[in-house]
């Protein structure tokens, strides 16, 4: 809190789950926010547990109970609150077992699956999504055609597309056609646009871990709720592995590269 228990208007909805900070700067920039019957349009207002502000017309209020859910979203759900072109979306997959009012920490692309996760806690949100806390994504991408062996030791360098530059934490080949790739800043479609850049199409995307957490034992549209350990690990920044794994992950980095060059 700050002097006089006032704090940004950003944030008041942030703690009351409407969304992250950063949507809801939006949605004040949109005009969908009033403090005390009139509407403001300027993220960083200052309100105190005094003001009534109201979303859509609706009251925000904070949530007193914390909500953290791993969910399993399939491919074809869209990670939104809303669409008017009527796909399912993947916050239905929690709507009619959890209460509290979520949204989800990041994003994954409506054709990909995998691990995303749900919460009502704004300071969690943006812990997860701050560019400092390199938290890392684990992903395994399936192509329809043969992936270039040098791909793999580029996006361990770092790859420009289209002006940006793209660069993986991990980069390692199961296969012909399949890749395990970690990043830890997760750029819009960044996966997509670096394959395609070298011509491999890409059929399927499947994130299988954020930071600690695994889909281990959660199914396609199920969802678990995260373990205290595993909230305070991903707050405090620690979104890799073990030591040890870290260790071992290195280990498959040189083996990775070593193959690149052989090949």
């Amino acid at each position: 809190m700050e002097q006089n228990n006032a704090i940004r208007l950003q944030v008041r909805l942030a703690r009351a789950g409407l969304a992250s900070r950063r949507k809801c700067e939006e949605f004040i920039a949109d005009g969908r926010v009033m403090v005390n019957g009139e509407i403001v349009r300027t993220p960083g207002t200052k309100v105190t547990t005094d003001d009534e502000v109201t979303f859509d017309g609706r009251p925000v209020r904070e949530e007193k109970k914390k909500v953290y859910i791993a969910l399993h979203k399939p491919a074809g759900f869209l990670c939104s609150d809303e669409d008017p072109d009527g796909r399912p979306l993947a916050k239905s997959l929690l709507d009619v077992v959890v209460k509290e009012r979520i949204y989800h920490v990041g994003r994954l692309d409506y054709m990909t699956s995998g691990l995303i996760f749900f919460t009502n806690d704004g300071e969690f949100a943006r812990a997860l999504t701050h560019p400092s806390k390199k938290v890392e994504k684990e992903y395994i991408v399936s192509t329809k055609s043969e992936i270039p062996a040098e791909l793999m030791e580029r996006f361990l360098r770092g790859v420009t597309v289209e002006g940006i530059r793209y660069r993986a934490s991990e980069a390692e080949l199961l296969g012909p056609r399949k890749a395990r790739i970690v990043l830890t800043e997760g750029k819009n479609r960044e996966l997509r646009k670096v394959f395609l850049s070298m011509s491999a199409s890409i059929k399927k995307v499947h994130r299988v871990r954020i930071g600690p957490v695994n889909l281990k034992g959660i199914e396609a549209g199920r969802f678990r709720h995260l373990r205290e350990g595993e909230v305070k690990a991903l707050m405090e920044g620690k979104g890799g592995r073990t030591p040890r794994g870290a260790a071992h992950q290195k280990a498959k980095r040189n083996q990775v590269r070593s193959h690149g060059r052989r090949n």
